[in-house]
């Protein structure tokens, strides 16, 4: 049975639609990635399939049964579906422990498990008002998290947490999946957040699903420049350079990432192009190249001066993954 089915699902906002027929299903343990600018619908979708705001068209079904909003029931939420918000919120002149046996609906020792997944444990004893930013962010993940849900909606869990934060974070996120048996769907702005976690990323646009697919699919073959500016820098190639590198299709190849080509002084090796701009960035170099007209950046590991002649060709990978297709 599915853990999660969207049929037909729409809201309306006066005469505006905030979404507008969004259809997908989720297996248990199957992480689905939300992305989408901002005003996109991503957590009202999230909202939605928590019970927490009214559907206007279709419906929501959990393990087969229907999840009611707010108009279908006195206190809305469904008891198996957890919503974290980005603006989660800890009542102050509590000690943290408190706060937490308040919403617990698991044992004492399930209880301390998840203390400990959350790296919490050392908290217990700390006033709400205490914490730092990244200890309420991990008390709230166990808050929520005693609640026993099911299925776990995570709004922009890592906005506003620095790269220490940040990493503890999407490992407690690894274990809430592997020790716990959660499953989760994670809206996030950072593509390398939803790129590095998701099985399946749903692309939204003005309320609207304009495109689906595994990491790979929607990095490599974005349907428009807005999906392709979604997940990192990008560059459009017009139909002459998709010419000079057969192994590119036209119809699927629009958009080249900076990965996609290599560059060489070795004249038997690609196409002629200058380096017009090269920025440090730690670990490599992006550089800008002009090639018959087109301009695009390409992901080097060797410094080239501005006006230098390189030769561009396809990076190994790709010309690998199109022989297998």
């Amino acid at each position: 049975m599915n853990l999660l089915t969207v049929s037909g699902v729409s809201k309306k906002e006066e005469e505006n639609y905030v979404l507008k027929n969004i259809n997908f299903i989720q297996q248990p343990a199957q992480k689905i990635a939300i992305a989408g600018e901002t005003g996109s619908g991503k957590s009202t979708l999230l909202r939605l399939i928590a019970g927490l705001v009214q559907p206007d068209f279709g419906q929501i079904l959990f393990e087969g049964s229907k999840v009611k909003g707010p108009l279908e029931k006195l206190l809305p939420g469904h008891p198996q579906i957890a919503y974290l918000s980005q603006s989660f919120e800890l009542r102050n002149n509590y000690r943290v422990e408190e706060l937490l046996q308040m919403a617990c609906k698991v044992s004492d020792n399930d209880a301390k498990s998840i203390y400990s997944i959350c790296k919490i444990d050392y908290l217990l004893n700390r006033w709400s008002d205490e914490l730092s930013g990244g200890e309420r962010q991990r008390v709230a993940f166990a808050k929520t998290l005693v609640s026993a849900p099911k299925l776990l909606l995570l709004d922009e869990p890592f906005s506003n947490l620095d790269a220490i934060h940040r990493n503890i974070l999407k490992n407690i996120i690894s274990d809430i999946e592997e020790r716990l048996n959660v499953t989760i769907i994670l809206v996030s702005h950072d593509p390398v957040d939803v790129l590095s976690w998701a099985e399946e990323i749903i692309v939204l646009d003005h309320g609207k699903m304009i495109q689906r697919g595994t990491p790979q699919e929607i990095y490599k073959y974005p349907m428009n420049e807005y999906v392709a500016g979604l997940f990192g820098k990008y560059s459009m190639i017009s139909p002459e350079i998709i010419e000079l590198f057969p192994l590119l299709d036209q119809d699927r190849r629009r958009f080249v990432r900076p990965n996609d080509f290599v560059l060489s002084l070795n004249k038997n090796d690609g196409i002629a192009a200058e380096i017009e701009d090269i920025q440090f960035m730690g670990s490599y170099f992006e550089t800008e190249v002009s090639c018959q007209g087109n301009k695009f950046i390409i992901t080097t590991n060797a410094f080239f001066d501005k006006g230098t002649i390189a030769f561009v060709r396809l990076a190994a990978d790709i010309e690998q993954s199109h022989h297998l297709e």
